[in-house]
């Protein structure tokens, strides 16, 4: 490939970056199946987390599946939001997917969860 049509390509692929706009925003509405529970990190941040089910359309066989999520409200609103929700009640949970990290006593660990930034029971 000559330097010209590399620099058109550079060209193109910069213009195509330009023109999209990431979005990272969640939007569920699933049965809570764990109690919340407030933690303080050794950091002194609080954080409330609990699990939601979320059903999935049948999309194969007659076996009903479901999706499990971690759910965690960092917010003061979030927390004291997602504090009042029960067990087997129905939510709505706006927010977006994290990856979180840490140090675990086998290695560095990590895991998904939506963080959520409003909690809404239903």
């Amino acid at each position: 490939m000559g330097k010209s049509n590399t620099k058109s390509l550079k060209k193109i692929k910069d213009l195509q970056a330009e023109t999209f706009i990431p979005v990272n925003e969640v939007f569920l509405v699933g049965r809570v199946t764990s109690l919340a529970i407030e933690k303080e990190l050794p950091s002194g941040d609080k954080v409330v987390e609990f699990r939601v089910v979320i059903g999935r359309d049948k999309s194969r066989g007659t076996k009903k599946e479901v999706d499990s999520l971690d759910i965690a409200a960092w917010s003061s609103k979030a927390r004291k939001s997602a504090l009042s929700v029960k067990i087997d009640s129905w939510v709505e949970i706006h927010g977006s997917v994290r990856r979180r990290f840490w140090r675990a006593p086998t290695g560095l660990a990590s895991r998904w969860q939506v963080e959520a930034s409003e909690v809404v029971r239903l």
